[in-house]
């Protein structure tokens, strides 16, 4: 039993450690580029790692429920959505940089919620605040992702179904703290730079093109693992 608890208080770290992947990183950076300081670049973090956790929590509870763990084809196709994503957040990040500060900043409001931005920026109300959506999209599909390896192992590792959500749920909460710490790291820097627009449009430039090219290697392997499952 100490074993046990043990490795579920180590699932927290392991959560922790888990936010800063490369493909994690790469994803958010593309998406910090539209806070304006730390507090809300930790935000875009928070909001990737709850729908991650979502994703994780979820996936894990109708595994548990059916008996069963994530088929290699099914992890593959999680995988592909994974590339198609770096690949799309990438190039709408280069689109961005183009059309940066080429328009007015606007205000307009939904009911009671006044805010500004200056594109076309989808997004939800949350208690009050306006929460861009596209971060718990992208924490979802990550979630989804690597679900597959980590009830495999949480299955393997722990008894009882109870300690292996409680596993689960602290491996996502520790993501989301990694994840908030990085982009309110990042977002900080972007406010520093506030008035440098171009090496803003050039950040969100080198961005876009990393997240395309980690798209595109990401693609290779998933790709070889589904002609290999079909």
């Amino acid at each position: 039993m100490t074993a046990s608890l043990l490795g579920i208080v180590l699932g927290l770290v392991v959560g922790l450690r888990h936010a800063f992947e490369p493909d994690h990183l790469t994803a958010v950076s593309t998406l910090v580029g539209d806070a304006s300081d730390g507090r809300r670049g930790a935000l875009v973090g928070a909001i990737w790692g709850i729908g991650h956790t979502l994703a994780l929590v979820i996936v894990g509870l109708v595994l548990m429920v059916v008996g069963a763990t994530l088929s290699p084809g099914a992890a593959a196709v999680f995988e592909c959505a994974v590339s198609v994503m770096l690949i799309a957040l990438g190039g709408r990040a280069i689109a961005v940089a183009f059309r940066a500060d080429r328009g007015p900043v606007t205000s307009h409001r939904h009911g009671p919620f006044a805010h500004a931005h200056g594109e076309p920026a989808g997004h939800i109300h949350v208690v009050g605040r306006v929460v861009a959506w596209r971060p718990l999209v992208v924490g979802l599909v990550h979630g989804l992702a690597g679900s597959g390896a980590l009830t495999a192992f949480v299955f393997a590792e722990l008894p009882s179904a109870a300690l292996r959500l409680v596993y689960i749920t602290l491996f996502g909460l520790g993501s989301v703290a990694g994840m908030a710490a990085a982009s309110g790291l990042a977002g900080r820097a972007l406010h520093a730079m506030a008035g440098q627009p171009a090496a803003r449009r050039a950040l969100s430039m080198v961005a876009g093109v990393v997240s395309i090219v980690v798209g595109l290697v990401w693609a290779v392997p998933v790709i070889a693992a589904l002609v290999q499952n079909s």
